[in-house]
């Protein structure tokens, strides 16, 4: 057995004889996905995953990160290949190195897929390597173990992409046009056409302007061009955005000024400080559009991305060399919270990766301000001490209500629901103790566990 049924639950009996029972009351509630990073032509085309490698490895930056961290060249690994020439030598390399996971998530979620989805029983190794390739690979090629199978075997009700404004979507329209009717939702991730910083900017707003009919070299039809995309995200059923930028700052100029400052940056005569404010400006334009159109507002800020810059320029964006950094966000969102904090149609889901603004900035805010919610420990921290850390930090000022539940923000589409289950078992955990310690009853505690797992995530996506 490579799982046991009580992991995660507390040591001491009484407090773990209540998570197993807050647990069994939310173990097989449906899942609901309201940000990530899988792929909708998976679900478009149906087509069977090519194998184990492919599959597992390259595109999970959790695995490759570790791995190189230890010497193991990404070459090795396959990364930056379109097609792996010998898929099963990169699972030898990734099982032979397999004991470097004890202890992280990584290592819990993928045993949780070897057993609970492929059977295996023997531990990883670089002696089970070939047992576990040719198990897999097998069973990929069935027709239980196609994209629409699993996600109606992991009981998802909704599962949503990250996707560019300047993505056509027309895998997700190919889905609705479809006789399945899962619920694949698109997100509006616009980062490529309001971060000055982001490689081809300039071209991404012609194409932008191309795509809308609107004049992207002017303040007023680049804004109109946004807010068309957006409308054309909704009509494929999307109720989020997505902004990655590398902090949370936010400005609220005058409609002069912006015109002004986005002519610069047009013109290339921009400094890397206008470059900041202009994405600040960004933040409260979308937060105005959000408000207008009804899309839940997602922040994820404090990622130092690319850090590796030997890594970014041999093989682009997202290769695992992202690191945290400090982030404000009593100042930063001043400005934005001005304009638009106390309304009560507008949400906004802040991440975090600097653990230490839970209690002292976020919970704050959050148990405050009527437009903001706290979204899950995120990257770094969605483990089983990040969130139990989450928890004590912001739930005595923010409570549990300014929260949205669990979202699980991945790549790697096997590991959705030992991600859920993880999330389910650590808040079922900490509800167990304050049961024991008589800080809540347990009945109270069985709701707010059906609330974190189920229904705090459908209210706050809209879903």
């Amino acid at each position: 057995m490579l799982i046991h049924p009580d992991r995660l639950f507390p040591a001491e009996p009484a407090t773990r004889k209540i998570a197993r029972t807050l647990y069994e009351h939310v173990r097989t509630l449906p899942i609901l996905s309201p940000h990530g990073h899988t792929q909708a032509a998976w679900f478009a085309s149906n087509a069977p995953f090519p194998d184990p490698a492919k599959l597992l490895v390259q595109p999970d930056h959790y695995i490759f990160r570790m791995l190189y961290s230890q010497g193991i060249p990404l070459e090795d690994l396959g990364i930056g290949q379109l097609e792996l020439k010998n898929p099963r030598k990169v699972w030898r390399v990734f099982a032979t190195h397999y004991y470097l996971f004890r202890g992280t998530p990584t290592r819990m979620w993928l045993d949780f897929a070897f057993q609970e989805l492929f059977g295996l029983k023997q531990r990883l190794s670089e002696t089970s390597a070939d047992l576990y390739f040719d198990t897999i690979s097998e069973k990929l090629r069935t027709p239980e173990f196609l994209p629409r199978a699993l996600y109606e075997r992991f009981n998802l009700e909704v599962l949503a992409t990250t996707d560019s404004p300047l993505d056509s979507l027309a895998e997700h329209r190919a889905i609705r046009e479809s006789d399945w009717k899962a619920r694949i939702l698109p997100t509006f991730r616009p980062d490529s056409v309001v971060d000055p910083a982001f490689e081809g900017f300039a071209e991404n707003l012609s194409k932008l302007g191309e795509k809308t009919g609107e004049d992207t070299s002017t303040w007023a039809g680049y804004l109109n061009a946004l807010r068309l995309t957006r409308l054309r995200f909704r009509e494929l059923g999307c109720t989020a955005t997505d902004h990655g930028h590398p902090t949370v700052r936010t400005a609220n100029l005058p409609t002069t000024e912006a015109a002004e400052l986005f002519g610069r940056l047009i013109g290339g005569s921009a400094d890397t400080q206008q470059h900041e404010l202009f994405r600040a400006q960004m933040l409260t334009e979308m937060a105005r559009m959000s408000l207008e159109d009804g899309l839940v507002m997602q922040i994820h800020p404090g990622s130092a991305r690319n850090h590796n810059r030997k890594l970014y320029e041999q093989y682009g964006r997202d290769v695992g060399a992202d690191i945290p950094m400090p982030t404000n966000y009593v100042d930063a969102l001043r400005p934005l919270l001005d304009q638009f904090g106390n309304e009560h149609d507008l949400t906004i889901i802040l991440f975090t990766l600097d653990e230490s603004a839970y209690s002292r900035e976020l919970a704050p805010l959050a148990g405050h301000y009527p437009c903001l919610r706290l979204g899950p420990p995120w990257w770094f921290h969605d483990s089983p001490e990040g969130m139990i850390r989450f928890r004590k930090h912001t739930t005595e000022t923010a409570g549990f209500y300014n929260t949205v539940g669990f979202n699980d923000d991945t790549r790697a589409f096997l590991s959705i629901p030992a991600r859920h289950d993880m999330a389910r078992r650590m808040d079922c955990a900490f509800l167990a103790k304050l049961v024991a310690e008589h800080r809540l009853e347990e009945d109270e505690a069985l709701e707010v566990a059906q609330d974190l797992a189920y229904r705090l995530v459908k209210r706050a996506y809209r879903l």
